[in-house]
């Protein structure tokens, strides 16, 4: 289950961030997570539940950012959303695409007091 390494990052970041800011509590956190990062929902969420305890997210208010797919075509240019990473384009049909939006995952911000 990688998504507790994802977590233990999250917690990393999080107490570097409080610190340079010199506070002891975060009130709040925003992630982004893309369809295609790879991160399992419900493992997430297992791995924050056990992995924040005692850490200076415990009592934080966790805001998940969802990141739809969107592709850009290599053969035509057109942009356009994408549910597979083997969808091909809605304009030409060719499977030649790269994948600009959903692979994200990200600290997006925090909330400190």
């Amino acid at each position: 289950m990688h998504e507790l390494s994802i977590v233990m990052s999250i917690i990393d970041i999080a107490q570097k961030e409080s610190s340079k800011a010199n506070a002891s509590v975060i009130d709040e956190i925003e992630i982004d997570i893309g369809d295609f990062s790879t991160v399992e929902p419900e493992a997430f969420e297992f791995a924050w539940q056990q992995a924040v305890k005692e850490t200076v997210l415990e009592n934080a208010v966790k805001k998940i950012n969802r990141i739809k797919g969107k592709a850009k075509c290599l053969h035509c240019d057109a942009v356009f959303p994408v549910e597979n990473l083997y969808d091909a384009c809605p304009v030409c049909r060719e499977h030649s695409i790269d994948i600009i939006e959903g692979k994200e995952l990200r600290v997006r911000s925090l909330i400190v007091s």
